[in-house]
């Protein structure tokens, strides 16, 4: 039988009675959709204002510049709000990195904007899962680890960034920075409703191809025109034949065209790729190289590749695998029962892991409906994964991953 000891019991019912929710929902109160840069500074400040109550020093880190393609075949800058960073005693012995992030995929206009609470007593409200949940019992479980004794001997880095639902592009140097040295890392993404925990994750890339051909009136000399259009329909069949079990390619959007009686010119595809491993990766690169020269040549346009894979693989290395067997032991001490399971959905937890740091990147609320107007959080797991989170960083400061 696990049992708590009588400092984790005491860390435990601490993390566990915080008065979470109603920072939750204050929080879920303002819109903070990645482009909202307005909302996002706001969340900001109340994020750095509420972690604020730990030792160490808390940033708003600039974001690093990022580009896309416009439908128009244009790259531009896109804005991005700041990312919170706290640093707490960074000499101590055991690192560890904690990470969240303060935006959500629902914009200013949306129409999903305020709380409601349902009938089976969950909260439905715009991030209150994904993750500002998340985001509040992290802040209770560093809060009871402060209070224990073995405090002095934790060192940790706090980073909740302001663009994971759009892939972390600008946060992503800021990530790898804090990951470094850490002996392990937590992050605040939903469990599932029962709180089994995401395991093994794939990876992602998004790409941005566009096609340059040559107009011409379709009617008078069509011969004479490049149709953009239909080379960029080209380049999405011949990408699709690299589908595999361990390769997903979704040819996703087309951007171009114009009026019937012109040969277009211009257009943009949208393509986003899913490798089960690195080697499907180097795969994947391969086959756009080779569309891009075949279909240029067949068509005769020009054709230029924005893009990349943010988020590499994640599997459950033997690093990995201890640090769910520790979450799993501490949730028995807890009443808790964890498990975890594969999952095609990527995060931060994926590039963390790449650094080499082992991590569990759904220590979050339970909840559900993630991305649509029904998301809810259950609100009696705030407590409970607060207790899971800090009673977990407990045993790593004394015991370790071996």
């Amino acid at each position: 039988m696990i049992t708590l000891s009588r400092e984790e019991q005491t860390t435990a019912e601490k993390a566990g009675d915080a008065d979470i929710l109603p920072l939750v929902e204050r929080w879920v109160a303002v819109n903070s959709g990645t482009r909202n840069v307005a909302g996002v500074e706001a969340m900001g400040e109340l994020l750095a204002d509420s972690f604020s109550v730990l030792p160490g020093d808390i940033a708003m880190v600039e974001p690093t510049a990022v580009d896309a393609v416009r439908p128009d075949g244009v790259v531009e800058a896109i804005e991005h709000g700041r990312h919170m960073h706290l640093t707490v005693r960074p000499d101590a012995p055991v690192q560890m990195l904690f990470t969240g992030h303060m935006d959500t995929v629902f914009p200013v206009d949306h129409p999903f904007q305020t709380a409601t609470w349902r009938e089976d007593g969950a909260l439905n409200a715009p991030g209150a899962a994904d993750m500002k949940g998340g985001l509040a019992l992290m802040l209770a479980a560093l809060e009871a680890v402060e209070a224990s004794p073995l405090a002095p001997q934790f060192g940790y880095e706090v980073v909740i960034n302001s663009d994971e639902e759009t892939g972390s592009f600008s946060s992503a140097a800021l990530i790898e920075r804090a990951a470094r040295g850490k002996v392990a890392a937590l992050t605040y993404e939903p469990a599932l409703p029962d709180g089994t925990l995401a395991g093994a994750r794939g990876g992602t890339g998004n790409f941005s191809i566009t096609v340059r051909g040559k107009s011409a009136h379709a009617g008078r000399n069509p011969d004479d025109g490049r149709n953009a259009v239909l080379a960029a329909a080209a380049i999405a069949l011949k990408l699709a034949e690299a589908r595999a079990p361990t390769l997903s390619v979704n040819p996703a959007r087309i951007d171009g065209g114009g009026p019937n009686n012109v040969v277009p010119d211009l257009a943009v595809l949208r393509v986003n790729f899913r490798p089960h491993c690195a080697a499907e990766i180097d795969r994947a690169r391969a086959a756009i190289e080779d569309a891009v020269a075949e279909i240029a040549a067949a068509h005769d346009v020009k054709i230029d590749v924005h893009g990349g894979f943010n988020r590499p693989p994640k599997p459950i290395d033997p690093q990995a695998e201890r640090l769910f067997h520790l979450v799993r032991d501490v949730g028995a001490a807890l009443g808790q029962p964890i498990a975890w399971k594969a999952t095609g959905g990527v995060c931060d937890g994926n590039n963390i892991a790449a650094c080499g740091v082992p991590i569990i990147d759904t220590m979050g609320a339970r909840g559900g409906a993630i991305h649509s107007s029904d998301e809810f959080m259950i609100p009696e797991s705030l407590g409970e994964r607060a207790s899971l989170s800090a009673v977990t960083i407990l045993r790593i400061i004394s015991k370790g991953l071996s």
